[in-house]
């Protein structure tokens, strides 16, 4: 395969972990006969700085035009007084809404090698976690109408939760077909006992789920969720819920696993276009001292490889080169623990990339 693709290396630690994604990419390209063609262009802060805005029109162009798009991450401090419509997030936004990908796919797996790192104790822990959260992406309250208007007690803020039958029924579809691959179980997260939205939610994920009689439902009120992905998360196979309710639990469900630096997202639309970061975000604290963890972006290039691609071998190669490591006991800082080795970013994508085969 001839693979196009956009990256964008975006803020703080993200040039460093897409550096380490990239040679990786092109030596699954030697090892199974395909090349790869990487187009890099810019969003988020450092858009801001060149063009004076998160995300250029050409940035959209580019990436609609190639196969997939690689983002390392985007944000940081220096932006925080920016006015909300401008800040490097709403790039995120942008291009969510301009590439239609409207399913974010965050998977929760616990490496056995990295039990010391996860900081539940070890009879929640047993033989490890392996969770996927579904998050709808393109709906709800990040997306609705927004506002100040006055009001008797001063100025007053808003934002809106909404949700269609259309967005909540083909996110639901995206989490029965992924739990049919795997444990046939899905717990869809809301809060129908106070919100009209989540009422809502919960009908049509009761009427999406009679196409999927091989799949177990449940329902969980948020509140409880995030109680129980602490208590035992075992309980739980595919996770399926709101923009707002996922990007909370996930980088819950993230934790749990060790490191949010370890986890990949996929982001996808009906096209099979989809955009792939890891859920950590800029970290500029440690941008530039070889001290960020590359491989949620690594485990985020196999996700592409595999959705949006259809290259299962070849994910399946870069998963197995990343377990690889881990077991031989090399670790960056975020996930030490007593008796393993400290490595910096460089030369954990290089034992990455030597692991590969």
């Amino acid at each position: 395969m001839n693979i196009g693709l956009a990256v964008i290396p975006g803020d703080g630690i993200g040039p460093e972990v897409t550096a380490e994604t990239l040679p990786l990419l092109d030596k699954i390209g030697t090892l199974f006969g395909h090349s790869f063609t990487y187009t890099e262009v810019e969003a988020g802060g450092c858009a801001i700085d060149a063009v004076g805005e998160p995300l250029p029109q050409t940035t959209v162009d580019t990436c609609r035009a190639s196969d997939s798009v690689l983002l390392g991450a985007v944000g940081g401090p220096k932006w925080d007084t920016l006015p909300g419509d401008q800040r490097p997030e709403r790039a995120l936004l942008g291009l969510r809404g301009a590439l239609g990908l409207y399913a974010n796919i965050r998977p929760a797996l616990l490496h056995k090698s990295l039990r010391k790192a996860c900081p539940l104790r070890e009879d929640i822990v047993g033989d490890g976690i392996d969770l996927i959260v579904v998050r709808e992406l393109t709906g709800g309250i990040y997306f609705g109408e927004r506002g100040r208007r006055a009001s008797q007690g001063g100025e007053e803020a808003f934002d809106t939760e909404a949700y269609n039958e259309l967005e909540v029924a083909r996110i639901a579809r995206q989490a029965f077909q992924i739990a049919r691959l795997r444990q046939k179980k899905v717990t869809s997260v809301d809060k129908a006992n106070v919100l009209e939205s989540s009422r809502l939610w919960r009908e049509v994920v009761i009427r999406t789920a009679a196409d999927y009689p091989d799949v177990e439902l449940n329902h969980m009120y948020v509140d409880n969720a995030a109680m129980q992905l602490i208590r035992d998360p075992h309980q739980f196979d595919v996770i399926v819920t709101s923009n707002m309710f996922g990007d909370i639990l996930s980088d819950e469900a993230s934790m749990i696993t060790g490191s949010i630096g370890m986890l990949p997202s996929a982001s996808l639309s009906d096209s099979g276009v989809g955009m792939y970061e890891p859920i950590h975000g800029s970290a500029p604290d440690i941008a530039g001292l070889d001290k960020a963890n590359p491989i949620a972006t690594i485990l985020s290039a196999a996700m592409m490889l595999r959705f949006s691609l259809g290259l299962q071998e070849e994910a399946a190669a870069i998963e197995q080169a990343v377990t690889d490591v881990l077991e031989q006991g090399y670790r960056t800082g975020d996930i030490m623990s007593p008796g393993t080795t400290l490595i910096g970013t460089a030369a954990m994508g290089k034992r990455i990339r030597d692991a590969l085969s």
